[in-house]
């Protein structure tokens, strides 16, 4: 099967004068259209979930969290590819780690930088940082599914070579291979399926953490799974012969989970002062 070969320019907009002023010509990418619907759509589950009576900020409030986290998303995202997958470029090039229309985003790195943006939130609003986690929780797995679908719209991170049926050939790839649309699998098991499972646990008062915790330990585990089928960069490649560099960030996530995870259930069964711990 080949790949449709979309056009990752959605829309290309030609020069045009205002005010006396020659602007243009913009192109607009689908990657750029995808971050979009992203944070719309976190937007929109954030008011969603801010009208429970047990969550810890406002529908007035949730403008401002979105953009606290689409800051730390961005810087991020950015610094933890710079840093996790590209750090001998960096050092060559300082400069390029503000190249971001170069491309080169990672989610470990959104990951620190949301919570870097959350832990500023939270003391903003003087509420608990991980109450304000458990809240963020169900509204990211629709934006990564977003985010996937802009990289196999753009054609790019790849899956390995396979004979299923369902095998495409990636008009970017130099050895033109049958791969696994891994794009596509993450969106799925990021996007919907991660989405399906924090989001339903999150529907009434759960220990404060269990929310957040349950959302690290699905996509580590999901995360690791994929890189099975997901080309490794060709400049780092296997460790081991076979585990990714993926594979060795999703870890700590999953292991930190089952942590905070089980930490939570046990203070809330022995909350201080004979308290609930839930929100």
């Amino acid at each position: 099967m080949n790949y449709p070969n979309i056009d990752p320019i959605a829309l290309s907009i030609s020069e045009f004068s205002l005010l006396g002023f020659s602007l243009g010509p913009f192109n607009v990418h689908w990657y750029g259209i995808m971050y979009l619907c992203a944070f719309i759509a976190a937007l929109l589950i954030g008011r969603y979930r801010a009208a429970q009576s047990y969550t810890p900020i406002n529908k007035a409030q949730v403008e401002d969290l979105i953009f606290y986290g689409a800051m730390g998303v961005v810087i991020g995202g950015r610094f933890g590819y710079v840093l996790f997958y590209n750090f001998e470029q960096f050092l060559e090039t300082p400069l390029w780690l503000f190249k971001i229309w170069e491309g080169g985003m990672a989610f470990h790195g959104g990951l620190l930088g949301v919570i870097v943006a959350m832990v500023l939130y939270a003391r903003k609003l003087n509420i608990s940082f991980l109450s304000l986690m458990d809240f963020v929780a169900p509204l990211v797995p629709i934006g990564l599914g977003f985010g996937r679908l802009g990289n196999f719209i753009g054609g790019e991170l790849w899956g390995r070579e396979t004979t299923v049926s369902w095998a495409m050939r990636f008009p970017q790839d130099p050895d033109a291979l049958l791969r696994h649309p891994s794009q596509l699998y993450q969106a799925v098991l990021e996007g919907l399926v991660l989405f399906t499972i924090v989001f339903w646990f999150s529907a009434k008062p759960r220990p404060k953490a269990s929310v957040g915790a349950l959302f690290l330990i699905f996509y580590g585990l999901q995360r690791f799974i994929i890189e099975f089928y997901r080309e490794p960069d060709a400049h780092i490649g296997l460790v081991m012969g076979w585990v990714s560099r993926g594979q060795i960030l999703s870890l700590p996530m999953i292991a930190a989970g089952i942590i905070i995870f089980i930490m939570a259930y046990k203070l809330d069964a022995n909350p201080r002062g004979g308290h609930s711990l839930k929100r």
